[in-house]
């Protein structure tokens, strides 16, 4: 989930694909009973929920009147009994024979302590950690031990501060997309998807200056401006007016299709020494991204197809990094080498 790149735009567009309208497990007369049983006495099943009470008050469900912290972890009697109530079922429908269906738009997970999805959370936190040391890298490999311009002692590298800011929206958009598997709010989901769409956009105008070799200042702002206002008013519209998934779906496939072609191109036309590994970053994502379309149910509980798409992009990020590394000290060589 997940820049300049297209492959991170991959990354990070499988953050958006996740939909949370209704489903069928919701719509479920039984779960739908459970659940209102459950809020009412305290009590699903032979358990009892210990964050419900059985007590009203006037002016709201007593659970809304919980700390803020509190909250956020969800420990409380609806997010118990939705819980609790959904095991039940999937329990019920294994012993039936039946396959596990989706709640509020996902899979069953088992939680452990306030982590809805534990496993998509840590692959997510390695995908953090991978982009962390890979932006760390390349900071070193640019302002300490490639040659600087004797006069203004700066990068040769044209696109050092471009590929910076790359690297803190991908650790952003990471850590959101952490925070959201952890605990799905929607708090938690707005800045998970506002997060993913600002990383599609800003990797869009990447794209776009690094393969057209866009130097000039006044140039870059032309390439740059169009697409960052579609792209603002895009999040503003998903915050503040209609949080559409299929609208932002289309959204970024085409980001990302328009990137995924202006990479595949650029790497043959300019037999770029390092076009192997974006070649191999490219095809790499696109096969991992047939996790998102292939869809099935966690297994064990914890695996589902979005998780393992999550660990596939770990090794695709570390040889991301690598060739824009790569392509630093090759504009750099060359550029030395005409400044003599």
């Amino acid at each position: 989930m997940k820049s300049g790149t297209w492959i991170s735009l991959v990354f990070a567009f499988a953050f958006l694909l996740q939909c949370l309208s209704a489903s069928p497990g919701d719509r479920d007369p039984i779960y739908r009973n459970c659940v209102w049983q459950c809020e009412t006495e305290g009590i699903t099943g032979d358990m009892t929920i210990p964050h419900c009470k059985n007590e009203t008050i006037k002016d709201g469900a007593w659970y809304t009147k919980e700390p803020l912290y509190e909250q956020w972890r969800q420990l409380n009697c609806k997010a118990d009994c939705r819980y609790h109530c959904m095991m039940q079922r999937v329990e019920e429908r294994r012993l039936q024979g039946l396959d596990p269906v989706k709640y509020h738009g996902k899979w069953p997970f088992l939680r452990v302590f306030v982590f809805q999805e534990p496993l998509a959370a840590a692959l997510s936190a390695l995908n953090l950690l991978m982009h962390f040391t890979g932006w760390l890298s390349y900071f070193k490999l640019v302002h300490y031990k490639l040659p600087l311009r004797p006069q203004t002692k700066r990068p040769y590298y044209e696109y050092t501060g471009l590929w910076h800011i790359y690297g803190l929206l991908s650790i952003n958009a990471w850590f959101w997309s952490t925070i959201f598997h952890t605990r799905d709010i929607d708090l938690t989901e707005k800045l998970d998807y506002s997060s993913a769409v600002a990383l599609l956009g800003y990797a869009l105008i990447l794209s776009l200056l690094r393969t057209f070799n866009v130097k000039i200042e006044a140039a870059r702002v032309m390439f740059a401006a169009p697409i960052l206002a579609f792209v603002t008013t895009h999040i503003l519209y998903l915050n503040f007016y209609d949080f559409d998934y299929g609208w932002n779906m289309k959204v970024c496939l085409l980001m990302v299709a328009i990137q995924l072609i202006t990479w595949l191109v650029w790497g043959g036309l300019t037999r770029h020494p390092a076009r192997f590994k974006l070649w191999t970053v490219v095809i790499g994502g696109a096969l991992a991204s047939l996790l998102e379309i292939f869809d099935f149910p966690p297994y064990e509980g914890y695996a589902d197809a979005h998780a393992l798409w999550h660990a596939a992009t770990i090794p695709l990020t570390y040889l991301w990094w690598s060739f824009i590394k790569d392509d630093a000290k090759f504009r750099t060589s060359d550029l030395v080498k005409k400044a003599k």
